[in-house]
């Protein structure tokens, strides 16, 4: 069973910072792609920022400039810093990765999407 765990989320005055980290754990998995998802009160989850492998990075355009996304793919983790955070950045952020396992491949299936549980990343005016 693979699993996600976020780490870093807090209470933080704007423009001040926040490092995010997730982790996957298990046995006999693979990560393709990584990412994060932020949830604000009231609105639907949005895509942050991703990064696959080869190290190619994508990022909304809310986010441009101020958070970076990389990956230690030898701990299977990603993190998220966060720079001139925004009271608007308040949100649950979510790591997401695609993963296939070693049961996946004995069944002939595609991998599949894993979510974590969330961190809370509050940013005050």
């Amino acid at each position: 069973q693979v699993q996600l765990v976020e780490s870093g989320g807090g209470l933080v005055q704007a423009g001040g910072s926040l490092r995010l980290s997730c982790a996957a754990s298990g046995s006999d998995f693979s990560i393709n792609h990584m990412g994060w998802y932020r949830q604000a009160p009231g609105a639907q989850r949005e895509l942050v920022a991703s990064i696959i492998s080869g190290d190619s990075t994508n990022y909304a355009d809310f986010v441009k400039g101020r958070f970076t996304i990389s990956r230690d793919n030898a701990k299977n983790t990603v993190f998220l810093q966060m720079t001139s955070l925004k009271p608007e950045d308040t949100a649950v952020y979510y790591c997401n990765a695609d993963i296939i396992t070693l049961g996946h491949v004995v069944a002939g299936t595609s991998g599949m999407e894993y979510w974590g549980k969330g961190t809370l990343v509050t940013v005050s005016a």
